[in-house]
């Protein structure tokens, strides 16, 4: 499958390193803020379809059309609409994000006022993450920009829309990044995730319609309007379209953050901007290919698998937030997996039984596992139990936790009854 290659001239984030300043003046002279007015103009059902059909879907991790998260917006009523950005990034392996927060926070911006245009909202939140100080001094000093300029606030940009931003800061705890707990946060309460129904776009921040969008998928919107549809639609393999912003860590030559196109190739993408692996491909033993709760995969999957949604999901993972979290030969992937178990307890909130239970359970497992201190037997108990775990929470962490144990099974489970035999041996020769 031949895919259109990505050119400097195609990229939309174009400061991602920081190479020039965020501030407004350096921003426009990379287009920001450019015909922003004019755009808008073309009336809000355009913005929706527009969005619709360049195929951008949200980049937080869901993969939800965005254009079609938009359009579910009830009409104006008495009770004011609002967009709210997550802009809490917190899952491991993950730092797109702060970078866009960083060094093109403008880009952002352009993008809210887009964005409450087409759901009538004239208000929207930036929740970002309590540790990302620099991130968040870059960011409001870009909203007092904007406001000075008259490009936020009353006749926002000349279009004739009033827009306010706010931003607030967290308090640094992962299960924020859930949509509904990011807004019982910003009212003020616990973050802990609501039941739905009711849905956002009837009831959400303030019992109003709200829509919730991560960083990325807002940050790019405004280049789609310019450019049009079909530039930004004619990236990656239908219903995977456009371009992805990737971070690459773990055991490659070059840790990196970099936009490609969506659905290129997995070894191509380390190969091409990581260096490639330490010590060479042969030495790969596996990837988490999006972001710490995406199931882990091995080597022999990887040669081939293309870094997209669907792609993804045929071989039982997901792109997610595109964490790419390379580990050569020399890890030990049991105790990486249970290592993101106790992550998932510590983040556990507390309110959904199997997942605060659950994930205890599974991490005081994963823990004798790593010294092969359990049964055999134990190994299919354990994958049952992350089966009672999934799915029977009200929020997505309980998947989040039963996933990386589920592909540590999946692909590793020769490597785990390996451990169990070496300790049983081992307890032999000292009894």
């Amino acid at each position: 499958m031949g895919l259109q290659m990505l050119s400097d001239k195609d990229r939309i984030f174009t400061n991602l390193y920081g190479f020039e300043s965020w501030n407004l003046e350096a921003a426009r002279k990379r287009g920001v803020w450019d015909r922003t007015a004019e755009l808008m103009q073309k009336g809000q059902p355009w913005v929706i379809e527009e969005t619709k059909n360049s195929g951008l879907r949200g980049r937080g991790g869901a993969g939800f059309p965005t254009g079609m998260k938009w359009s579910f917006m009830p009409k104006p009523s008495d009770k004011p609409h609002y967009l709210v950005v997550n802009a809490d990034e917190s899952e491991p392996g993950t730092c797109k994000d702060r970078d866009i927060l960083r060094y093109d926070p403008h880009r952002l911006l352009e993008g809210i006022l887009f964005g409450c245009f087409a759901i009538n909202a004239h208000a929207s939140y930036i929740y970002i993450r309590g540790e990302f100080y620099n991130e968040a001094s870059n960011m409001q000093k870009a909203i007092d920009e904007a406001y000075v300029a008259g490009l936020l606030g009353k006749n926002a940009a000349g279009s004739g829309w009033d827009c306010d931003v706010y931003l607030h800061r967290g308090a640094g705890a992962y299960i924020c990044g859930e949509e509904t707990a990011l807004m019982e946060s910003l009212e003020g309460k616990k973050g802990q995730p609501r039941n739905k129904p009711p849905f956002p776009a009837g009831a959400g921040l303030y019992s109003c319609p709200t829509t919730i969008n991560n960083v990325e998928t807002i940050a790019a919107v405004p280049e789609i309007l310019r450019r049009g549809a079909a530039w930004f639609a004619g990236f990656g393999r239908p219903k995977n379209a456009g371009t992805k912003l990737y971070c690459i860590s773990g055991h490659v030559n070059q840790p990196c953050n970099v936009e490609e196109v969506m659905s290129i190739p997995l070894k191509e993408l380390i190969e091409k901007h990581a260096g490639g692996v330490r010590g060479g491909w042969d030495n790969l033993l596996a990837v988490i290919p999006g972001g710490s709760s995406t199931p882990v995969l091995p080597k022999d999957i990887c040669d081939t698998v293309l870094m997209d949604f669907d792609a993804l999901r045929e071989v039982k993972s997901g792109l997610g937030t595109a964490g790419v979290i390379v580990m050569d030969k020399s890890t030990d992937i049991i105790y990486a997996i249970a290592r993101l178990s106790h992550f998932y307890m510590h983040e556990s909130c507390g309110q959904c039984t199997p997942c605060r239970e659950g994930t205890g359970w599974l991490w005081r497992v994963m823990q004798r596992m790593v010294r092969g201190n359990a049964s055999v037997e134990e190994i299919d108990t354990l994958m049952d139990v992350t089966k009672e775990i999934e799915g029977h929470t009200i929020c997505a962490l309980g998947d989040a936790a039963a996933w990386p144990v589920q592909g540590l099974i999946r692909h590793f489970k020769p490597q785990m009854i390996e451990r169990i035999e070496q300790y049983r041996k081992e307890a032999k020769r000292a009894a």
